[in-house]
């Protein structure tokens, strides 16, 4: 049975992704070890919470080097609302450097007449990488649960994988760039279109051990 780890750096419900993982066939294991992180099959990085707090959680644990080692070695990843965010190499919402996996800064939405800051609750995505494994049987209007106040803004836009608009803002939702998938929404909440997300994710997982 594939292994996938899931990184436990103390931002959020990390159960609920388990499950999900779990009800497409894989075995999950929730670690802040980098042993168990570098033997899994594939990586899961959720969140919920602010940007420098997750980055120091993660170089607490000293999560750091080993998250951009195996991201490097091809492994298959997959980050999850401040799991994507955390990618990037900076926030507007604080002063810690990210990740760097992905070249970009993370923003806070402009404030609009009748705009909810935060961004909750349903909206609908559109697919601007329709071939990206986690897409498959999904429709490219699909709606799917946000809960967010910042979005990434990646400086290769070929990087994105969809996108959302919220107000008059229209903004990056997922990436996707060789082994390395991340999305704003939470699959883990959005109903049976998430849990084919995460069972795309899965699948691709074994095609890839």
């Amino acid at each position: 049975m594939l292994k996938i780890a899931v990184v436990d750096y103390d931002m959020g419900n990390l159960h609920s992704v388990c499950k999900g993982l779990q009800h497409a066939g894989a075995d999950t294991v929730i670690t802040h070890e980098a042993a168990e992180l570098a033997a899994a099959d594939a990586i899961v990085l959720p969140g919920v919470g602010s940007f420098d707090p997750a980055m120091n959680k993660i170089r607490d644990r000293d999560l750091e080097q080993p998250l951009k080692d195996i991201i490097a070695t091809g492994k298959p990843f997959l980050g999850i609302c401040l799991g994507l965010q955390i990618l990037f190499e900076r926030s507007d919402e604080g002063k810690e450097a990210g990740l760097g996996i992905i070249p970009g800064t993370v923003r806070k939405f402009q404030p609009e007449p009748n705009l909810t800051i935060p961004q909750m609750g349903w909206n609908q995505i559109h697919l601007t990488q329709p071939n990206c494994p986690l897409w498959g049987e999904i429709d490219t209007n699909a709606w799917v649960y946000f809960d967010h106040s910042y979005y990434v803004d990646p400086s290769s836009s070929p990087v994105a994988a969809a996108t959302v608009t919220h107000g008059t803002q229209t903004v990056t939702a997922a990436i996707a760039r060789d082994n390395v998938m991340a999305v704003q929404f939470h699959p883990e909440k959005s109903a049976t279109i998430g849990l084919q997300m995460l069972a795309n994710f899965v699948q691709m997982v074994d095609r890839a051990s």
